[in-house]
């Protein structure tokens, strides 16, 4: 269950590592990339509506766990880019190779990518800071999804970028973690992220939308939106939330 905003307004973060650019939904949105519809009809949906409707089509769960939480930025709408690092020996954590695949996925990122780095077995040690962050911003990502800590929090949010972390935390990853590769599927949060995967995310957490059930899952949530819409007068004109879900099967 959850409660309707009045507005439609989103705004859209970018990116990854270090900054981020800002997106307004709605009506100043940036639009999809060419081609790609389905960004923009998530990007008028929830991720509420989305979640049920991941579950609806999929029959899984399609939503991280509840500690993935916004740390800075808004709404993200995007296509996944994935990064996977281990605890690795201090000789193979040297500065290059903590974030190399990392850092590979930022500067190789389109516009409007969601960049989701899995720090496997630790979420005390930073995924990303404001050096990863500014390129993000550069590179028009539209967000980041960090199953690890994020770090530089008072320069992320000056640039603007929006971060989604399990948790906030100075250490580096030099010395204690290395990147194994970039653009796999990964477990993020409880759930399989594999690029190209669309990522939904609000106040209300991160949910995962299997790029190949993309299109059946934006039907679902729109006619969850639809049902919605309809529910509000109804329980005004008869003060009965009961009755609501009995007419319209939904809450």
């Amino acid at each position: 269950m959850h409660i309707r905003r009045v507005s439609r307004s989103i705004v859209i973060g970018i990116p990854l590592v270090g900054a981020a650019a800002v997106v307004v939904l709605g009506a100043a949105q940036t639009p999809a990339p060419p081609g790609d519809p389905l960004i923009a009809g998530f990007k008028s949906t929830y991720a509420a509506s989305v979640s049920d409707a991941v579950e609806i089509v999929t029959g899984r769960n399609g939503t991280m766990r509840y500690d993935m939480k916004l740390m800075a930025g808004t709404n993200v709408v995007g296509r996944a880019v994935t990064s996977l690092a281990r605890p690795a020996p201090a000789d193979q954590a040297t500065p290059t190779l903590a974030v190399k695949h990392s850092v590979e996925i930022i500067d190789e990122a389109k516009p409007g990518d969601v960049g989701v780095i899995v720090m496997e077995g630790s979420l005390d040690i930073a995924a990303m800071g404001n050096l990863m962050a500014t390129a993000a911003v550069e590179r028009g990502m539209a967000g980041m999804v960090l199953d690890g800590a994020i770090r530089d929090m008072w320069d992320i949010r000056r640039m603007g970028l929006t971060v989604y972390a399990r948790s906030k935390s100075p250490r580096t990853a030099v010395g204690h973690y290395a990147t194994v590769a970039k653009n796999v599927p990964v477990e993020c949060a409880g759930v399989i992220v594999r690029p190209g995967d669309i990522i939904v995310a609000d106040e209300d957490g991160v949910v995962v939308v299997p790029q190949d059930r993309a299109a059946d899952v934006l039907k679902e949530a729109q006619s969850i939106d639809a049902r919605e819409s309809g529910m509000y007068p109804f329980i005004r004109q008869f003060k009965s939330l009961q009755e609501a879900i009995k007419k319209f099967n939904r809450i």
